[in-house]
């Protein structure tokens, strides 16, 4: 995993900055219920999102496990954030009205641990916003490059934590159900048929790591192949679901 404190000074320039942040706080914004009052963001790195949810009447709190992130998060949220592993969240059960995961759940080897401890700080009615599906955030939307991937992806894709019906399934066994989803654009980090071959070749791409040599080396030649090597495709199309704690 990365160590985000090294990466934190220079996180959110390589991450799409403040455009990207504002569209992500959208997001959640049209997902949260009106009236929310408390908000925790979890794993909320430099709070570059979480302070865009602040509104007058509504608390908003932060919390991560790097120094590094943590240390950026208390400038934009002074005396709001909290050092807090997410499987153990220093928070009273039943004390939230929403809890926010955005880019979490594809990063750990299990997700079952962090929607049991979200859903515990959930109050009855409260609602968990969440990226599922990250991976195939690229290929969102149609062009060349999703096209010609297609066949390797879907024979060769590795079991993910965020997979949006095993995030749904486990989110049930605590009684979250879904009542609502969006899509927010990455803005500025679509790649073009270059960089796809540059990251295959160097083995970062699971389901191309995973596929046999030969189906792999012809679709290697197939993106070099394509036109306008260097111009960037779609931006990634995020998805993010809203899952509420039933009333009591």
């Amino acid at each position: 995993m990365i160590d985000y404190s090294a990466e934190a000074e220079k996180y959110d320039a390589s991450r799409g900055g403040e455009p990207r942040a504002e569209v992500a706080a959208e997001a959640v914004e049209r997902l949260l219920p009106e009236g929310t009052r408390s908000l925790l963001d979890i794993a909320c790195g430099t709070g570059i999102v979480t302070r865009r949810l602040r509104r007058p009447g509504r608390t908003v709190l932060g919390t991560d496990r790097s120094p590094g992130m943590l240390s950026l998060a208390s400038e934009r949220l002074p005396g709001h954030v909290v050092t807090g592993d997410a499987t153990r969240l220093p928070f009273a059960s039943g004390s939230l009205d929403a809890v926010v995961l955005i880019w979490l759940l594809h990063l750990l080897p299990e997700a079952a641990p962090v929607l049991s401890e979200a859903a515990r700080v959930l109050r009855p009615g409260g609602v968990l916003i969440t990226t599922v599906d990250k991976d195939e955030a690229y290929f969102g939307a149609p062009s060349d490059i999703a096209e010609l991937t297609k066949p390797l992806r879907r024979a060769y894709e590795p079991r993910v934590t965020d997979q949006s019906d095993r995030v749904l399934r486990l989110a049930g066994r605590h009684g979250l159900g879904l009542i609502g989803e969006t899509t927010f654009p990455g803005l500025g980090q679509g790649r073009g048929p270059r960089k796809w071959y540059d990251a295959i070749v160097a083995d970062r791409i699971p389901w191309a790591k995973a596929g046999p040599p030969g189906e792999v080396a012809a679709l290697c030649r197939d993106l070099r192949a394509l036109p306008d090597q260097e111009g960037p495709r779609p931006d990634p199309l995020y998805r993010v679901v809203a899952l509420r704690r039933p009333p009591v």
